[in-house]
């Protein structure tokens, strides 16, 4: 069977699916228009080293024209979260606990400006805008759910992000470039995982020329 080239899907690059309604949130019984997307997997440190399957992560992205949907599925050896939190879920310097993140940085943006979103296996969330010697609060208007099932050691979780908090000249014909990472444990050394590795010395996920790319279909 033959494919086109543009059937490809490279190692470095996610293909987000588009999705022509709105999809309900439900990390336990999600939607079916995640069906129709094909996750990135992956479980080894930020070198690219260190492989644990116990602690694999698989990520699905799905997109409309004012919305990007993201869908982590975690594999855990142990959890480790906040207690407290902002009213609204928001929890500041989340990276401290177990988190799944992602940056997204659109096409209209290079070097070191992209946006940074975390979420716990307890549902604490935050997002940020990161720039050259600093970042921000984001209050990108995020939802989200999530899903622990201790039996199984899985969390999951859903993401939906209004594209305006992203950029503000979406057009589906430019890929994004996009990094996905993991952190558990309670203290160092904490298990560090990432997609695309950084390949730095110490654990450092802001590594923008690691990052993969998001494409848009």
């Amino acid at each position: 069977m033959t494919h086109n080239r543009s059937d490809k899907v490279a190692s470095d690059t996610i293909v987000a699916v588009h999705t022509k309604r709105a999809v309900a949130l439900n990390a336990q019984e999600p939607d079916q228009a995640w069906g129709a997307a094909t996750p990135v997997i992956f479980c080894s440190d930020w070198q690219g080293k260190n492989a644990d399957l116990e602690r694999e992560t698989q990520v699905r992205v799905l997109w409309a024209a004012e919305t990007i949907y993201l869908r982590f599925e975690c594999r855990y050896r142990e959890l480790c979260s906040f207690e407290d939190s902002e009213p609204n879920g928001r929890r500041d310097r989340l990276w401290e606990r177990d988190v799944a993140e992602a940056f997204l940085q659109p096409h209209d943006a290079a070097g070191p400006y992209y946006k940074e979103f975390e979420v716990s296996p307890n549902g604490m969330w935050i997002d940020l805008d990161i720039f050259p010697g600093g970042l921000a609060d984001l209050k990108s208007g995020l939802q989200s759910s999530v899903w622990l099932d201790r039996t199984s050691r899985l969390w999951v979780a859903e993401l939906a992000i209004p594209m305006k908090a992203i950029t503000t000249q979406f057009d589906p014909k430019f890929d994004w470039r996009v990094n996905f990472f993991r952190v558990e444990g309670p203290k160092e050394p904490r298990f560090y995982s990432a997609w695309q590795p950084t390949h730095t010395l110490k654990p450092n996920f802001h590594v923008p020329q690691a990052f993969g790319r998001l494409q848009f279909r």
